[in-house]
């Protein structure tokens, strides 16, 4: 019997595995892959941005309902999921912007911060890593910090002379950033809702849209997964905080959607197996290099 496949993917805080990858995750897990969500950070900085839950208590015990935000939404998707413990940095805002809080993920040093997660990875054992592009999706310092260590993770848990400490080396085969908002895809659900005679709500986006850089061309990966978009929005509600669940991101019908960009998208950044581009699944040539041992 072919060795289980597993995926591991890190995220920034507490509801982004829910918002990026999450409807492929469910896809894998339904497959019979094990996956597993590193979350870096609590969330403790972050905004409540579900109107109907913008209150002192709720403010009060944000770290602890973020806790549980994500603990229903792990079960949802199907999924482990591993607290890094880094200390959330918070948006800054303002011109200039204010330092970072002394002490958060954003102001760790790369290589002491990357520490933990060789562990993870030497104990999980994952054939894929996935995680946001070195601009972190957004420039959130902790997105930003993300990426920085899961790549300097992803490229020492293999070596034993690399945090020789922190268990036997195990080397991933392939590490993906995530892809979602290309201009391309943005687009296609904007025509579709207009197709479907309803208001869009991308079209301010579309129209501000050179004022952004658009990455669609990095895509090297696309993986079907329009049937499990459901499970991916319901992840996305448990963190009540986060969204408002009659808000913006739950405006565009779910027909619309699985029709107009029925696909999560990936760029491949580390191989050491052989995979063909463009790819239809995260683990391409992982699952030929297993049968093969």
């Amino acid at each position: 019997m072919a060795e289980q496949l597993r995926l591991m993917a890190v995220h920034a805080h507490p509801d982004d595995e829910s918002s990026k990858g999450a409807a492929a995750m469910a896809r894998y897990v339904a497959e019979g892959a094990e996956v597993l969500v590193v979350t870096c950070t609590g969330g403790e900085r972050g905004s409540v941005l579900n109107p109907k839950l913008d209150r002192p208590d709720v403010w009060e015990n944000i770290a602890e309902i973020r806790r549980a935000e994500m603990d229903a939404a792990r079960a949802i998707l199907g999924v482990e999921q591993a607290w890094l413990g880094f200390v959330d940095s918070g948006l800054p805002e303002g011109d200039p912007l204010p330092p970072l809080p002394e002490g958060c993920f954003g102001l760790e040093d790369v290589q002491v911060a990357a520490g933990p997660l060789v562990r993870l990875i030497r104990e999980f054992r994952p054939h894929v890593v996935t995680t946001y592009d070195e601009d972190g999706g957004y420039p959130h310092p902790d997105h930003i910090m993300c990426n920085r260590i899961s790549v300097a993770a992803f490229d020492a848990a293999g070596d034993p002379g690399r945090y020789p400490q922190l268990g036997p080396a195990w080397q991933p085969m392939k590490l993906y950033y995530c892809m979602g908002f290309t201009r391309a895809r943005i687009l296609a659900l904007h025509e579709g809702m207009l197709a479907v005679g309803r208001e869009s709500p991308y079209r301010e986006w579309i129209e501000k849209w050179d004022e952004r850089p658009d990455k669609g061309d990095r895509i090297t990966t696309r993986v079907e997964c329009a049937d499990y978009f459901p499970v991916r929005d319901d992840a996305l509600r448990a963190h009540a905080t986060q969204v408002d669940p009659d808000g913006f991101w739950f405006q565009v019908p779910m027909e619309v959607q699985r029709q107009a960009w029925p696909t999560e998208d990936f760029e491949l950044v580390r191989s050491v197996v052989d995979s063909p581009l463009p790819e239809s699944d995260l683990f391409a040539g992982v699952r030929e290099r297993l049968e093969r041992s």
